[in-house]
């Protein structure tokens, strides 16, 4: 769990679009060859809604996508499951007072509950991230 963090799909889409991707995201993709990243329940649906959209724009095709679900099923990604109640109690706190969607609350709840670093490019989960005295990786 040494450099184990939490990673939201701001990050993980970056790593299919070649013109989202930087230095950071690329740092954060070779981080996962020692670390594992945890995400909450929520990011498998959002990662499947960003792969239909591109694909029904034309930026991806249906290999590319199948492509990068593959390369995903590979990294050290663990999706943490908690009961309704666990979330919803925390994360329409967090929502409310950092003024965030329920989805980007997720995350900040599974990182400070895990007490890891969060991985993200939202300037307001940043900011919420940042208030809640989360590390940001």
């Amino acid at each position: 769990m040494n450099g184990d963090f939490v990673v939201d799909n701001s990050i993980v889409m970056a790593w299919c679009f070649e013109d989202e991707s930087y230095e950071k995201t690329d740092t954060i993709l070779k981080k996962l060859e020692t670390a594992t990243a945890y995400t909450p329940s929520l990011w498998p649906l959002e990662v499947c809604n960003v792969l239909l959209v591109a694909e029904r724009r034309k930026r991806i095709n249906e290999a590319e996508t199948a492509r990068f679900i593959a390369l995903l099923s590979r990294l050290p990604i663990i999706v943490v499951q908690e009961t309704p109640e666990q979330t919803l109690r925390g994360i329409v706190m967090l929502a409310r007072n950092h003024g965030l969607s329920s989805y980007d609350a997720a995350y900040l709840d599974l990182a400070m509950k895990k007490g890891l670093p969060l991985a993200t490019q939202d300037k307001q989960l940043i900011r919420a991230a940042t208030d809640c005295n989360v590390r940001l990786l």
